[in-house]
């Protein structure tokens, strides 16, 4: 649902200042539990914050963690020769007004990335974000995740199913996704964003 659309349902409807007023109290009180989240979290351990609740993240299957290296494995090289900006692998975290997440690979275009500085711990959202499915993360990559990039101007996203081995390539069109093309094991997946950025579908599966 967009945001006209929400607001035109609030202001329908009678009692829409005391659900207002309830939705402040709520926000505050997930303010409070983000800034226990920040305090929390360190370089050794993998957590978001998703829409109030800290989601702490168990070790990867070694499928996920196979397709996750073979990818950044072959674009961090390509992105570093044409100077194209940086890539961040699993411990990167974005902030995206309400939530704090730390997508599989991250890709940011140097006018952005030219910004970050040594010390800096979150990140704006990314050009590009690949996620690598699995069972406890499908539920947030293809529903808050994917609504919150588009949103937050992420203009392409992979969702990566290592299972049975296809990559969906989502583009921004306006403030949504929509599906480009789903590529299947012996297909080439060329990134939108990533300029000059090709592989052949075999060589992420290995």
């Amino acid at each position: 649902m967009g945001t006209s659309t929400i607001l035109e349902t609030l202001l329908a409807t009678p009692n829409s200042e005391l659900i207002v007023a309830e939705y402040h109290r709520k926000i505050q009180e997930e303010r409070s539990r983000l800034s226990d989240f920040m305090n929390l979290i360190h370089e050794n351990m993998k957590a978001e914050f998703i829409n109030g609740e800290i989601v702490m993240h168990s070790p990867v299957m070694g499928r996920h963690w196979d397709a996750s290296s073979n990818i950044a494995g072959f674009l961090i090289p390509h992105v570093r020769q044409f100077n194209l900006g940086k890539v961040g692998i699993e411990k990167v975290m974005i902030d995206c007004s309400r939530n704090k997440y730390e997508p599989d690979i991250v890709f940011f275009k140097k006018d952005k990335a030219d910004t970050f500085h040594k010390e800096q711990l979150l990140f704006p959202p990314p050009d590009f974000i690949a996620e690598i499915l699995s069972d406890s993360t499908r539920q947030n990559d293809y529903h808050v995740k994917f609504q919150d990039y588009a949103a937050h101007g992420v203009t392409e996203y992979w969702i990566v199913d290592p299972e049975i081995q296809i990559i969906e390539q989502f583009l921004l069109e306006g403030d949504r996704y929509e599906l480009k093309h789903r590529f299947k094991h012996d297909d080439c997946i060329e990134s939108v964003v990533i300029e000059g950025f090709r592989l052949d579908m075999s060589r992420i599966w290995g």
